[in-house]
């Protein structure tokens, strides 16, 4: 995957509370590959767009300009909540999303999200609050997401601190999926299954004669 380091884009201030994963991907969607072109279109679909992909509402958020365009999502609380689908963020990625700060998260959403490059940030609801307000005000400003120093820097320079777990982190710099992760350790790994076959040649399948 993608690594994630720094981010500098246009960002959406997105107010609703408990946005599910039936919304990012509802679920007649769940089955589309990624790199189907229609993907685009899935993120918030049936607030966007009728059955058959005619836009259903101009003034939506994700419809209108700059915000079609953008890269990052100010939310509130209870973001990617409900079920486990990992489709709900190939379709945020297909829109173009790259980082969503909110106040909370759906636990599953949040892993999905680090496994497949896109960088969740938790601030306060506050701190949330006070971006939102200074994106409405200032339409199609920019506001800046630093994974290596670990802060937002919102449009008027304020800065705001946030924490990550490590190994989520390094995984996101570096580029890592759990695959990607786990061949960093295949010497371990072969040199561990050595010594436990050599120790324990009972367990070994035995191939048929």
């Amino acid at each position: 995957m993608k690594s994630f380091t720094k981010l500098t884009a246009i960002a959406c201030p997105f107010d609703e509370i408990n946005v599910d994963t039936n919304q990012l991907c509802p679920t007649r969607f769940n089955k589309l590959p990624i790199g189907d072109p229609y993907l685009r279109k899935v993120m918030f679909h049936d607030q966007r767009f009728t059955h058959d992909g005619k836009p259903r509402n101009t003034d939506f958020i994700f419809n209108r300009e700059p915000y079609n365009k953008a890269e990052i999502i100010v939310a509130d609380q209870n973001w990617g909540i409900g079920s486990s689908r990992e489709s709900a963020v190939y379709a945020m990625a297909s829109f173009g999303i790259k980082s969503v700060i909110a106040a909370s998260f759906g636990d599953i959403h949040y892993n999905n999200m680090t496994k497949n490059g896109l960088c969740p940030v938790q601030l306060s609801q506050e701190a949330c609050h006070e971006i939102r307000s200074l994106l409405l005000e200032n339409i199609g400003a920019e506001i800046t997401v630093d994974l290596e120093e670990l802060k937002v820097i919102a449009p008027d320079g304020t800065e705001y601190e946030f924490d990550m777990h490590p190994l989520k982190r390094r995984c996101l710099i570096q580029g890592l999926d759990d695959i990607s992760l786990t061949k960093q350790y295949m010497d371990a790994i072969k040199s561990f299954e050595a010594s436990h076959h050599k120790a324990r040649p009972f367990l070994m399948v035995q191939k048929p004669t």
